[in-house]
């Protein structure tokens, strides 16, 4: 504090109306401190003598905005003065975590901002701490896409992030009893300093309302939508950085506004709560991801969710469109490409084709095939339920114009199919758009597949599942259409930023040039028969194991052995992703040092962390379950210490950055055939943890990529998996009678050992593990899980070797970068070429 007293003194005055535009361009670290003081007082109203770390978290926040914005106004300027095509990336989710470290590494001034914070008093880990994670996404979707951007601004492709901003993202999960408590995720309870709040334009989007016709003057028919309820969608930017470029791209995040904040009539009345009601209905839209849509009335708001976001993202494209196009849209589809990110924004084609048809005068034929060549799909998913479906109740009420559109987009679908194949009513009914009921269903996969003119995979197994069995008859009917694009991850937030000592030491043997080129890291591959660079190793991931300890203990009072092995899981919680598969393990490896007390166990810390559906009880159960038996294990002495368990609260892009260095097993445990690609197991191989998992979703490929004897694999195939679940060759029931330590662990759920003494608490879970028709296959995998997880526990207690495979798995994961991700996306499917 006392420094910063000192260097507040010498800097004097500062005055909000008149900064020092050169101070605000420069990166040193003279001038990063004294805009600090800068914004300190007169953005912040503060003494700096007075200030905490807080105030200088924003301080700096706002300085590091002011040198991005500068390079944003240029890069906005190349994009116009060149008249490039724009790329516009819909997505519901934006993971985007904590954005101070990554926009310090980008920017290339980490050191002189280090410099200026230390000069000021402080330590900048202390510092980056204070920054909250952005609530604006749950898990992959929206972490893939936020790694998409960091990679979109480093190749210099010209591109936007369209999506919401939350006012409280999920949730906050809370752990009570062992039960996941949600309370709300208030991230902007201080505001953020990233955000450029954008008051012009504001754009209005509308719902409900019904729809007439009329001629217009060339005779042609013509739809209005009235009688509609406004919403106002204002725009809030913030900035991404590319590596040490200059280039800076922005997401546009949109917020709800009511058309009329209050009504005073009401108010006079002396009905208060109607005199609010219109603005507080209308900006609910942008409170919550993922509202529960177990009722109508979370169905219905899910709905104009994207309704929303899609709606204000078109008419900002239509905006800067028109800016350069003021002759027509012959060209739209050369400047313009919209990339559906899942089925979320797929709304987004009957509203492009709205406003081509009843806004622009155009044809049908003209605005379908200006819609077919300017829209792409990403499927994210295999999983039935996630493929997202509408009542047509619903949407005809809500979206009434929309509903007229897709019906005569489904017609004329329809009518090609019919052609193509005649008489074939089958495979009319399973293509069609429209579900027919009870009730009658929109499918939305089907719409975004109908009206793009790409539509991708996430990993090859992924592509192919959808080729071969989701969608086989699209396929066949949209030959080239379908085409793969393996994820990635952005190694500056996953390695260079998560992973400092590691990047150190990689940098100093191979050079700094894998940061944007992946794969340089295969340099590395000579230096894992080197003694001395294995040993370096080591001690870097010791050094993350004992921060990760040291974080454990300050947030969950329990104390880990760093030099145990760290086996960790942390995703999303869901019954396809079979955490309760690991839990099992746990359990059997509690009876095994019971049991058998001299064998030879490295000592091993079983790690979970992640979240559920609030509507999903299942997946709550687990955790529950999980926590019981961290419970048991951890307070029982008899296992001195070889094993325990603990399930993290509340998992975040910024705890992940903490796990993921730390860790020695990477589980990627997914039934076979369920999984998309999955890109923590990136991020952890990336980061030197060995993975063990099944052959789903880019574990395929990463096991392609590393080797086979450099990862632990297990269970069955997709194709087995799917055979099995048509012909089942042995029911969980006759696997415990045939293997009695897997029946020892089903016993154990069952008599209450991990509840307490209560029997029924885990019956839903005893019964779903013993149904022959257990979708998730996890006792018909759990024989071959346990095999495989004793070749981990050999494979552990020789170091040099672990080491050794470890350094292996880090030289070969230079395909999973989204650098080359975004440069198949841009070549083979948006029209870009990158150089």
């Amino acid at each position: 504090m006392k420094k910063l007293q000192k260097v507040a003194s010498q800097a004097g005055p500062v005055s909000e109306s008149a900064p020092c535009p050169e101070v605000f361009f420069k990166t040193n670290a003279e001038a990063i401190k004294e805009n600090i003081i800068h914004h300190l007082m007169s953005f912040q109203g503060r003494d700096p003598e007075r200030s905490g770390p807080t105030d200088i978290y924003k301080a700096l926040a706002y300085t590091m905005r002011d040198i991005m914005v500068e390079k944003w106004i240029a890069t906005q300027k190349t994009f116009y003065a060149k008249k490039k095509k724009r790329v516009y990336y819909l997505s519901l989710e934006f993971l985007i975590g904590r954005s101070l470290g990554n926009s310090l590494l980008n920017l290339g001034i980490m050191e002189d901002a280090r410099q200026a914070i230390e000069e000021l008093g402080y330590d900048m880990s202390e510092i980056r701490d204070q920054e909250e994670d952005a609530g604006l996404g749950n898990g992959g979707l929206g972490r893939l896409a936020a790694c998409f951007m960091d990679s979109i601004a480093t190749l210099k492709i010209p591109a936007y992030g369209y999506g919401i901003r939350y006012e409280y993202g999920l949730f906050y999960q809370q752990l009570i009893d062992g039960y996941q408590v949600e309370t709300p995720d208030n991230w902007l309870r201080y505001g953020t300093p990233w955000e450029f709040e954008r008051r012009v334009p504001v754009f209005p989007v509308r719902f409900y309302g019904n729809v007439t016709g009329y001629l217009d003057e060339n005779g042609r028919y013509r739809a209005k939508w009235v009688n509609t309820t406004d919403v106002m969608a204002m725009a809030c930017d913030i900035l991404v950085p590319g590596f040490r470029n200059d280039h800076v791209i922005n997401m546009r995040l949109w917020t709800a506004r009511a058309s009329r904040d209050f009504d005073l009539g009401f108010f006079s009345q002396g009905d208060y709560i109607s005199a609010v009601q219109s603005k507080v209905s209308s900006e609910t839209i942008s409170k919550v991801l993922y509202p529960p849509d177990h009722n109508l009335a979370g169905q219905e708001l899910r709905l104009k969710q994207q309704y929303f976001f899609v709606a204000a993202t078109l008419q900002d494209v239509m905006r800067r469109f028109k800016k350069n196009n003021r002759e027509g849209f012959d060209g739209f589809s050369d400047a313009v490409a919209i990339q559906l990110n899942d089925t979320h924004p797929a709304i987004a084609i009957p509203e492009l084709m709205r406003l081509l048809l009843d806004i622009e005068g155009l044809s049908w034929e003209k605005s379908w095939d200006i819609c077919t060549r300017t829209f792409a799909y990403t499927n994210h998913t295999l999983m039935a339920e996630a493929l997202e479906k509408w009542t047509v109740d619903l949407l005809g009420r809500v979206l009434p114009r929309h509903l007229e559109i897709i019906y005569e987009i489904n017609r004329r679908f329809l009518e090609a199919i019919a052609q193509q194949y005649p008489g074939d009513v089958n495979r009319l009914r399973s293509m069609s758009i429209i579900e027919e009921g009870p009730p009658k269903m929109v499918r939305m996969a089907h719409l975004a597949i109908v009206g793009s003119h790409s539509v991708n995979g996430v990993a090859a197994l992924h592509t192919r599942l959808l080729k071969d069995r989701l969608f086989h008859d699209f396929n066949q009917f949209y030959p080239g259409k379908f085409n793969s694009k393996t994820n990635g991850i952005t190694p500056r937030r996953w390695l260079l930023q998560a992973n400092p000592e590691l990047a150190a030491l990689i940098s100093g043997r191979i050079g700094e040039g894998w940061v944007i080129d992946l794969d340089r890291l295969r340099l590395l591959e000579p230096l894992a028969d080197d003694p001395e660079f294995r040993r370096q190793w080591r001690e870097v991931k010791r050094a993350n194991k004992v921060r990760l300890v040291e974080y454990v203990k300050d947030l969950c009072s329990i104390t880990i052995d760093p030099d145990s092995m760290f086996d960790v899981q942390v995703k999303r919680i869901h019954e396809y992703k079979r955490q309760l598969l690991n839990a099992l393990h746990v359990i059997y490896l509690y009876h095994r040092i019971l049991r058998h007390a001299d064998e030879v166990v490295a000592p091993r810390t079983v790690l979970f962390a992640g979240k559920a559906a609030p509507s999903y009880w299942r997946a709550k159960l687990i955790i529950k379950l999980i926590n019981s038996i961290a419970e048991v294990i951890n307070n029982d002495p008899r296992v001195h210490g070889r094993l325990k368990v603990l399930f993290l609260p509340n998992y975040t892009v910024s705890q992940a950055e903490r796990i993921m260095p730390a860790a020695d097993l990477s589980e990627q445990i997914s039934t076979a055939g369920t999984e998309a690609s999955g890109t923590g197991n990136m991020k952890f191989a990336l980061n030197g943890a060995l993975t063990i998992g099944t052959l789903d979703g880019a574990n395929i490929e990463i096991r392609e990529e590393v080797g086979e004897d450099n990862i632990f694999i297990f269970g069955m195939t997709a194709e087995e998996a799917e055979f099995e679940r048509l012909n089942v060759s042995r029911t969980p029931l006759q696997i415990c009678q045939a293997n009695p330590e897997i029946n020892e662990v089903i016993e154990s759920l069952k008599n209450g050992c991990f509840s307490r003494g209560d029997r029924s608490l885990f019956m839903p879970l005893v019964d779903s593990l013993l149904n022959q028709y257990d979708p998730y296959l996890l006792l018909l995998d759990f024989e071959s899980y346990i095999f495989c997880q004793r070749r981990v526990n050999e494979a552990f207690l020789d170091q040099e070797n672990w080491t050794r495979m470890a350094i292996l798995n880090v030289a070969r994961m230079g395909k999973f970068s989204t650098d080359r991700t975004i440069r198949e996306y841009s070549e083979e499917i948006w029209g870009i070429p990158v150089r």
